[in-house]
Parts: structure tokens; sequence; C-alpha cells
């Protein structure tokens, strides 16, 4: 589980310094991160490093108002269920399968 926490916590660091890049990049008029990619960071994990820098930077701010706190709420209900319930997360993954 701690690898878990670690791993939550540096994907929204990336997530953090990704924004407040885009954000360095869009005032000095360079080539910037694509959309896609910033709103890939936050759903695969890094929402609340989006939430964050979306504060700090202002960045963001007006077109995902409340696209990011929805994904926010989203991932911590999911990892908090994992948290709690690590047995019944874990085997329930392992019988998911696409085939």
């Amino acid at each position: 589980m701690k690898a878990f926490l670690l791993l939550f916590v540096l994907f929204n660091l990336i997530t953090f310094f990704v924004f407040g890049y885009d954000k360095y990049l869009a005032r000095t008029n360079r080539r910037r991160v694509s959309e896609k990619t910033l709103l890939s960071l936050a759903v695969f994990g890094g929402s609340a490093g989006a939430v964050f820098a979306q504060k700090i930077f202002r960045h963001k701010s007006k077109k995902y108002r409340y696209l990011f706190w929805i994904i926010l709420t989203i991932q911590f209900i999911l990892f908090e269920a994992i948290w709690f319930f690590p047995s019944d997360a874990s085997h329930t993954l392992q019988n998911f399968s696409l085939t």
C-alpha cells in the first residue's frame, strides 16, 4: 500500500509541474502541452495535482472549472475503496479480464 501511495503522490506532482510548465509556455508564446495530455494526466490519477495547479498558476481555471473537481471526487472514492478494502480490490482486479 505504501507503493500505491507513493505512486499517487508522484503522479500528482508530475501533473502539477506539467500544468505549471504549460502555463510557462503560454506566457512565453511557445508551443504548448496539448489539452489531451493535460486531461489524460488528470484522469489517470493526477487530478489533485491538476486542481492545485489551477489554483496556484491560475491555469485552465475557466475552461475546466468543475471537470477536475468531478474527476478528483471520483478518484478519491476509488482510492479510498482500494485503501480500505485492498483484498476485495485485488480480487476484483484479478477476476477482471478483457478476454
